[in-house]
């Protein structure tokens, strides 16, 4: 009995003991990249393209609420695989505003279309440790109103200038501990704009009889995502992003004097901002090409931002 009690204390004091029956319990299963599905967070791009032939349609549903007005729209992403390197597409937007204190929109409006190429440089290689990385380029086009509002500026849901974004986008997928997979991306971009010509009231604080142009600032924007597959149907997303926007510059001439007929120079200037945001998510998959995204932006009081909330949901189809 004494033996037996100082042979148990022996083999519990022992490190090389307790080691090598940690080493014996078994390792928890990898999961398959096949075992996990995804719809994507709610701002972080893919890095991914999209297969020869196959074509996706994401549509996001949303409200940017703040202190002074609720911005309801859509977004929705058009895209299809020309080859399995190259996805071309669209993403034509809608909106509505309910402003406080002020008349609202007139009506749902169709606001700024982009155009979307996107070319896949390399392909996730876990073996080899290698990220997915894709160049991407979009122009979007100034097809929703912004000047000649009347009496509703909130009818003013589109820019009015051409933009142009280069973008590199990266994901990686990780393994935790428990066998879990852990998907990552990251988003950088630039977008440079044109100048939009003024008339009259616009989403530039002009008023009526203003002739002129704005030029928006360039605009800077980091990203990143994380994804932890909880089942095969169910993830939980977190993104995080930090957006720079150069400051904005008006210029032209007001409403000419009813009796010298001379209309004064206006100019206005928009300082830059900066906007920190945070957008946790949950994902569910019925299949692996049909799933749904219920998210939430939460972007804080910044430097010439407004603090908001914006509650989303988002249908994502591949075909």
């Amino acid at each position: 009995m004494r033996a037996g009690v100082l042979l148990s204390w022996a083999l519990a004091l022992c490190p090389a003991a307790a080691s090598a029956q940690a080493i014996d319990l078994p390792a928890p299963a990898r999961q398959a990249l096949s075992d996990a599905w995804w719809t994507g967070p709610m701002l972080t791009n893919s890095a991914a393209t999209l297969p020869h032939g196959h074509a996706l349609i994401e549509t996001y549903v949303y409200d940017v609420h703040s202190a002074r007005a609720d911005s309801i729209g859509s977004l929705t992403y058009m895209l299809y695989g020309v080859t399995d390197a190259l996805t071309l597409g669209l993403k034509p937007s809608f909106g509505f505003n309910a402003v406080k204190g002020a008349r609202d929109s007139s009506g749902v409006g169709f606001g700024d279309l982009t155009l979307q190429a996107q070319y896949r440089l390399t392909s996730f290689d876990a073996a080899r440790g290698i990220p997915a990385l894709a160049i991407s380029i979009q122009e979007t086009m100034p097809t929703g109103r912004y000047d000649r509002l009347g009496a509703r500026p909130a009818d003013g849901i589109g820019g009015g200038a051409w933009g142009t974004t280069v973008a590199l986008y990266a994901q990686h997928y990780f393994w935790l501990p428990n066998g879990r997979i852990l998907r990552g991306r990251i988003n950088v971009s630039e977008t440079f704009s044109g100048k939009a010509p003024l008339h009259d009231v616009s989403v530039y604080g002009t008023g009526e009889g203003f002739r002129g142009a704005a030029r928006p600032g360039r605009s800077f924007y980091l990203g990143g995502s994380l994804e932890y597959s909880v089942t095969k149907r169910w993830v939980l997303g977190l993104d995080s992003t930090w957006s720079h926007n150069g400051a904005t510059r008006v210029s032209g001439l007001g409403m000419p004097d009813p009796v010298t007929g001379v209309a004064p120079p206006v100019r206005l200037e928009y300082g830059p901002s900066d906007a920190f945001a945070l957008a946790p998510a949950i994902e569910y998959s019925w299949t692996p090409n049909l799933g749904v995204l219920l998210a939430a932006r939460f972007i804080p009081k910044g430097h010439n931002v407004a603090p908001s909330v914006t509650p989303a949901v988002a249908i994502n189809a591949v075909f």
